[in-house]
């Protein structure tokens, strides 16, 4: 568990972020986190964006369901 502070930044509140935190994200300076509320008020912080994960598995359930005719337009 790692304890964040709350600070103020201009006309924000903002958290700071340990490197070893940025590290087990895998992200760095400017690129998005997603923070996601779970069941039971607790919440998930993540570099993956939920909304692309699904439209990514949406796609694959369409290719796999049209493999011979993507298969065949590929020629």
């Amino acid at each position: 568990m790692v304890a964040l502070k709350i600070r103020k930044v201009g006309n924000s509140l903002g958290l700071v972020l340990p490197k070893e935190v940025i590290n087990r994200l895998r992200t760095g300076e400017g690129e998005d986190v997603f923070l996601i509320e779970g069941p039971n008020n607790t919440y998930r912080l993540t570099p993956f964006d939920p909304v692309f994960e699904q439209k990514m598995e949406k796609a694959e359930e369409i290719m796999s369901r049209y493999r011979n005719t993507l298969h065949v337009l590929a020629k």
